[in-house]
């Protein structure tokens, strides 16, 4: 289980987080909706230990994320799979070597399992023909693909998933749903996902939370989310130019 109580963070004089709290069950996907540069991948980078709160606390389980020391944050990091928007991907490695390190870093298998673990993720992703080539040698999308590979292959309990569709043609966007979907099912992932696709959102979400003005604003199922009678998050999920969002502002 994650748990954020009353999370406030400030970047300078500007509030971002404002008393924020959530909870995510073991085995839920919980997606994070809002307009770009809300805080929704602040409070990804939160639960993930990489950000601390200026104030409220964040729970892992039964442990504190927050203002742990390195060694206990790197611990509760390794249940944890990270896909970040950029991919964080390291272009002097190849496709293969990066989905590796997490397995080489934390020593996560024995040596003589690494490469039969990173081919079978990489399969699962279609990547499998572009292991040997390098970061700079592969399109955005494959390179989004082998991110994604690098966080699902050291097999965690939990996955944060920031932005995970972008770039993506509908076909691969499909089948990035698909798994994010058998993950839960067939092993119990626990997920938190950023996203602006609502298409997205609305298949591979448990529970969707709106992020406004530093505050989640609703947190409710899809169906719920649909039908909703609150006319930002209305607006939102709609696309609207009309109504209480100011898109002339973003």
């Amino acid at each position: 289980m994650i748990r954020l109580v009353d999370v406030t963070k400030r970047f300078g004089k500007r509030l971002v987080l404002d008393n924020v709290s959530l909870e995510i069950k073991r085995g839920e996907t919980l997606v994070i909706i809002g307009q770009s540069g809300i805080g929704k991948t602040v409070t990804l980078r939160h639960i993930g230990g990489l950000l601390d709160p200026d104030a409220g606390e964040v729970w892992v389980d039964s442990d504190r994320m927050d203002f742990a020391d390195d060694k206990k944050k790197e611990r509760l990091r390794s249940k944890m799979g990270f896909l970040f928007q950029s991919g964080a991907l390291l272009n002097w490695l190849s496709v293969k070597d990066n989905v590796a390190l997490p397995l080489i870093e934390r020593k996560l298998c024995k040596p003589n399992e690494v490469d039969s673990l990173v081919e079978e993720t990489l399969d699962s992703l279609q990547l499998l023909d572009a292991k040997d080539k390098m970061i700079s040698e592969i399109s955005g999308g494959m390179k989004k693909r082998a991110g994604l590979a690098r966080a699902l292959v050291s097999r965690p309990d939990i996955i944060l998933y920031d932005e995970p569709t972008s770039g993506l043609d509908p076909v691969m966007s499909s089948l990035i749903n698909k798994i994010i979907r058998k993950l839960q099912k067939e092993y119990s992932v626990t997920s938190v996902v950023v996203t602006h696709d609502m298409k997205s959102a609305y298949e591979i979400g448990d529970r969707i939370a709106m992020l406004f003005n530093a505050k989640i604003i609703q947190c409710a199922t899809p169906d719920e989310i649909r039908k909703t009678d609150n006319p930002i998050v209305r607006q939102f999920i709609e696309g609207l130019l009309e109504g209480p969002i100011n898109a002339e502002k973003q």
